[in-house]
């Protein structure tokens, strides 16, 4: 099978993959469209390739359009699970602060829409964290405050949790990620938080993310998922994400067996 990539460190491993630069994809294209599968496009890729060139691309474009940003993200979690997701307000940057304080106690916490590992996500602990956000976010993304010291990635290939781990943050510190000094804990997951992901997963066709989820006297909450996720604890287990890949995309390129054909049902 033939690979083309525009990311080479996470196609790392993968045989018969060729690396363009993404820049080059014009330049490229007779190369591209030969190729099975095209692997790891940034996001202006992922439009022309999947329906300009019907090209079969990895992650899904599920993946990308329902995980460009957080309000995208959100969104599609609150039409489908909202019970798993803490109260959140998506509003523009001019909406009025009282309106604000009536949904929200002190503290709480607002995001940018378009981060990840932890950056910009403030605690909001007073009127003045709010108004100093508020003043350098077009977009609002205010979230309620969860009681926790640790939440959980889960690492979703194709259907399926592959991976999963706690992520146990600083002393002192509302974050939890890796990336801002949380701690990596390989404890085992609850069964059931694997089981949410992999259903809201399947049913929202993202094949490939990281998913962070919160758990609150055992009930999970959805924070978010990133296709492109740290790799830190990933490398540090051992685990064969490559083969994983491999295999699921090996899966969706074979045929399918054909369906038993049904009778007609008769008139009545």
């Amino acid at each position: 099978m033939r690979f083309i990539t525009f990311d080479p460190f996470r196609a790392l491993g993968i045989p018969d993959v060729t690396y363009i630069k993404p820049e080059l994809i014009f330049a490229k294209k007779d190369v591209i469209k030969e190729a099975d599968w095209v692997l790891f496009p940034e996001y202006w890729q992922v439009n022309l390739l999947h329906y300009v060139w019907k090209k079969n691309i990895f992650p899904s474009i599920n993946s990308y359009h329902l995980g460009h940003d957080k309000v995208e993200m959100t969104r599609a979690l609150q039409a489908f699970v909202p019970e798993h997701l803490p109260y959140t307000l998506i509003a523009p940057a001019n909406t009025d602060l009282d309106v604000i304080m009536e949904q929200f106690d002190f503290p709480f916490v607002a995001k940018e829409v378009r981060n990840s590992m932890g950056k910009g996500v403030h605690l909001i602990s007073n009127p003045k964290d709010l108004k100093d956000y508020m003043s350098k976010n077009e977009v609002l993304y205010l979230q309620e405050y969860l009681p926790i010291d640790r939440d959980i990635r889960l690492v979703v290939v194709g259907k399926k949790v592959v991976f999963a781990y706690w992520r146990i943050g600083q002393e002192g510190s509302f974050k939890n990620n890796v990336a801002q000094g949380g701690s990596i804990d390989f404890s085992p997951v609850p069964r059931k938080v694997i089981e949410l992901v992999e259903d809201v997963a399947t049913n929202l066709g993202i094949d490939y993310a990281g998913f962070d989820v919160a758990v609150v006297e055992e009930h999970p909450y959805f924070f978010e998922f990133n296709v492109m996720f740290g790799n830190q604890a990933i490398v540090q287990a051992k685990v064969p994400l490559v083969k994983y890949i491999l295999d699921y995309v090996n899966e969706k390129d074979s045929p399918q067996p054909p369906k038993p054909s049904v009778p007609a049902p008769r008139a009545s």
